[in-house]
């Protein structure tokens, strides 16, 4: 395979060159030539209009896929040359309205902010988007490991940035949180397809700017949907692939209506049988936007959908059976509905008001409605765990305690607030923004018995357990970037963050029932002060130093209040981000290296323990951190050859462990202390690579590499249980056509994991004593061997 990838490198190399490439810039209202306006090819080549609006770009060895046209106050853009033509006239729009953009600017991160980001576009995203999750999307980035519990990406997915659980990363869209407020927990499969609407992902490593929802403990992952497209259009996507995988998306838009209006829309449907055994996912969604774009005023409204039933396949496979190629795609459950269905509605209002260049105003109300359940057959329960009586059978003399059940647990629950900000620019060197926002989650959680062998005194409907929790949470930050001097400059970002949150029954005054049949009723509230500062120095030759500091503080989350043991109370956890690096940027190469230190103060981690009813405990660990380097390169070796990459190398230790292991021959549990151990899904070690070529214009060969190091399950540092390195590599193909009958035609072919690695990138273990030795069960989520992916979309 790596001689057949070798060889079609080769066979499709070079180009005769083509010397120059020119056309001319002109305003698209007075007609009149633009000087200046900034001219890149997507190969590097870049060159400036001169004084009659015409550009040349030399030395070329392939005509240009795209051209990207820049200046200031003309709306940029990207085209691509037709047919071959060494020519292209272009006319550009001033810019007299807000762009999306403004949107999402007071949580992003910026060239002048001192901490480690990258950004993913529309293009990017448009290139390797074949129906996977959007986890997927990201998976070469710095510090990244994605894994899929069907084993191919479309599903239940994951994503790890320096080691942080989901649940330490905040994710928003277009500044709206997306995080579930209870869990913390950001559940992609909700959302299919979310991809295809997507203008650009940033995701900022470490503590980054103050955001909107759950603090960011590892990362955070700002989302901006679809942005304003000039022209209309019409664009049908179809992807077709292994394991019966198919995406079918229609998106379209009207362009910009009498310069002010606009409309876009998407339709999807995902489907796959996945590759474990009956790991099949249905999952349907649409976007729909709306906007106004005035001079001053910008308002656009939003209404997006995902729906998903999705088989289950949480339960993973024993260590026993990973080496067996059967058994490796085995599934645990076997009922014929043992599914999650699930719906989430998300609703965004977003109002800018610029009043002057130097003041701008923002403010969004959002609405997510969710609801849905899990279904789940399960043998010989006791009736007693779903507050029954004992059964008495008069014929037989005989009085029942278990029976089987079929149950579904459902999670119904609506997320609501706004955020506003006022951004202030008194002078050219300060930078103002003032803002924040309140948030309300309601949500109920209850359980209902359709179907029992032995029914007992129950009605259809009733529910085995029922609570709800509200919680509310509002914050407000102050942020100032300042230029000391033409190369200096710093920032100061300040968060004050409340919230109140509470549980029990329907109203709250008295105690709601757990899916334990335990009185569920509490209450929490937390006052929390984030600060943050960091400072640029700008060297010459586009060479940048950078370095910030941040404090992070974060509440427990749900299942950390209502199954700690009694008198055990969860802390909130505390980070201390230290960020420092160095960029450098020129128009064929860039290179930067960040060096972090993230110090946790009572980090929640799982020791092993189980409450009285059997519920796994996270407990507080005092001391613990993150330490690593990263390392990002990537550049133009030829005009026609582009190679990228990155290395993470980084220590995750926690200072003093102790494992608890249930004995069920006592009932008691055998503490074990361990010192200076590895965090657990922390590799020491993440890498990735791309190597692109461009033989011919339009055709683009990608090989992408990944490489994680090992991971423990736990924090005992056992290798006995871990998850073993691996290498994977992914073949990509993409070509593209400009027929006189549409803008474009794409066409796309993915090999996923092309050399047909055996791997695991996320599993679970859990120890127990009986019968005096003690038994430590691992499981594991395998991804699929060599699988295939292609897709055909038409632009019109």
């Amino acid at each position: 395979m790596y001689r057949l990838i070798t060889q079609i490198f080769l066979l499709l190399s070079p180009a005769l060159a083509l010397g120059q490439f020119t056309g001319i810039v002109t305003d698209s209202r007075t007609g009149a030539p633009l000087e200046g306006v900034l001219v890149t090819a997507d190969a590097g080549a870049s060159t400036f209009t001169n004084s009659d609006g015409v550009y040349e770009l030399t030395d070329l060895f392939a005509t240009p896929a795209i051209l990207t046209f820049e200046k200031e106050e003309y709306i940029a853009l990207e085209l691509s040359p037709r047919n071959g033509s060494l020519e292209l006239n272009v006319r550009m729009s001033r810019n007299d309205y807000i762009t999306d953009e403004v949107l999402i600017s007071t949580t992003r991160a910026n060239e002048k902010t001192a901490t480690s980001y990258s950004t993913v576009t529309e293009a990017d995203i448009d290139k390797i988007n074949f129906g996977q999750d959007l986890p997927f999307m990201l998976d070469q980035l710095p510090s990244t490991v994605v894994n899929s519990d069907a084993g191919a990406g479309v599903g239940y997915t994951g994503i790890r940035i320096r080691g942080t659980d989901p649940s330490r990363t905040n994710v928003t869209i277009n500044g709206i949180p997306l995080n579930d407020p209870e869990s913390h927990g950001v559940f992609w499969v909700n959302l299919p397809d979310l991809s295809s609407s997507v203008n650009s992902i940033q995701v900022q490593r470490g503590v980054g700017t103050s955001t909107n929802g759950s603090a960011a403990f590892g990362a955070s992952i700002n989302i901006e949907t679809s942005a304003l497209s000039q022209e209309p259009y019409i664009e049908v996507a179809n992807s077709f692939g292994s394991f019966n995988t198919r995406k079918h998306t229609v998106n379209a838009g009207t362009g910009l209506i009498n310069n002010r209006f606009a409309l876009d829309a998407r339709l999807s449907q995902i489907a796959s049988d996945g590759w474990v055994d009956r790991a099949s996912s249905d999952l349907r969604s649409y976007f729909v936007s709306a906007g106004y774009y005035g001079k001053k005023h910008l308002l656009k409204a939003l209404a997006f959908s995902g729906r998903e039933v999705t088989y289950q396949s949480w339960w993973g496979i024993p260590k026993a059976y990973l080496d067996d190629p059967v058994l490796r795609t085995d599934n645990y459950y076997t009922y014929e509905n043992e599914v999650d269905n699930y719906g989430q509605d998300h609703y965004q209002l977003h109002y800018s008001y610029q009043p002057h260049s130097t003041l701008t105003f923002r403010a969004s109300a959002h609405y997510t409605k969710g609801g849905g359940y899990f279904e789940q057959f399960r043998d010989g329960e006791d009736l007693a765990d779903y507050g029954l009586d004992p059964l008495f059978l008069i014929s037989g003399m005989d009085t029942i305690t278990s029976t089987d059940v079929i149950r579904r647990r459902w999670l119904d629950n609506d997320f609501y607030g706004g955020i506003a900000s006022m951004q202030f620019l008194p002078t050219e060197w300060i930078d103002l923004t003032v803002g924040g926002g309140w948030n309300q989650y309601d949500g109920d959680h209850f359980g209902e018995i359709i179907w029992a062998r032995y029914a007992a005194e129950t009605e259809i409907r009733d529910r085995y357990y029922d609570n709800r929790g509200l919680k509310t949470d509002y914050h407000a930050y102050a942020r100032g970037f300042f230029d000391f001097t033409e190369a200096f400059s710093g920032y100061v970002d300040l968060q004050v963050r409340n919230i109140d949150y509470r549980w029990g029954d329907e109203t709250l005054e008295t105690p709601g029932i757990d899916n334990d049949q335990r009185p569920l009723q509490g209450d929490a509230n937390f006052l929390f002060f984030n600060p943050e500062a960091g400072l640029t120095y700008q060297l010459p030759k586009g060479q940048q130093l950078y370095a910030s500091f941040a404090i992070a503080n974060r509440e427990p989350v749900r299942n950390d209040f209502i199954d700690a043991p009694q008198g055990r109370t969860p802390l909130p956890e505390r980070l201390n981000n230290l960020e420092a690096g160095y960029r450098y940027e020129s128009p064929r190469f860039s290179a930067s290296a960040n060096i972090y230190f993230m110090d946790y103060q009572n980090q929640l981690v799982l020791n092993g323990e189980i409450n009285d009813v059997g519920s796994p405990i996270r407990e507080n660990v005092a001391d613990s951190y993150r330490a690593g380097i990263e390392l990002i390169a990537g550049g133009n070796i030829t005009d026609q050859l582009t190679l990228t990459g990155n290395l993470t190398l980084s220590q995750n230790k926690i200072a003093n462990y102790t494992e608890f292991v249930f004995d069920y021959d006592n009932f008691t549990t055998v503490e074990t202390a361990f010192t200076n151990t590895d965090i657990a899904f922390s590799p020491n070690m993440i890498g990735s690579a791309q190597l692109t070529y461009a033989p011919v214009r339009n055709l683009e060969l990608s090989l992408r590499s990944k490489y994680v190091g090992r991971q423990y399950l736990d924090n005992t540092q056992n290798e006995a249980r871990s998850l073993d390195a691996f290498w994977v590599n992914d073949v990509l193909v993409n070509y593209s056509i400009q027929p006189t009958w549409a803008k474009e035609i794409r066409l796309g072919f993915q090999v996923r994991n092309a050399f047909n690695e055996q791997y695991e990138p996320n599993g679970y273990t859990f120890s127990y004593i009986f019968g005096g030795e003690q038994y430590t069960e691992n499981y594991f989520y395998p991804q699929a061997g060599r699988h295939y992916m292609a897709n055909l979309i038409f632009v019109l």
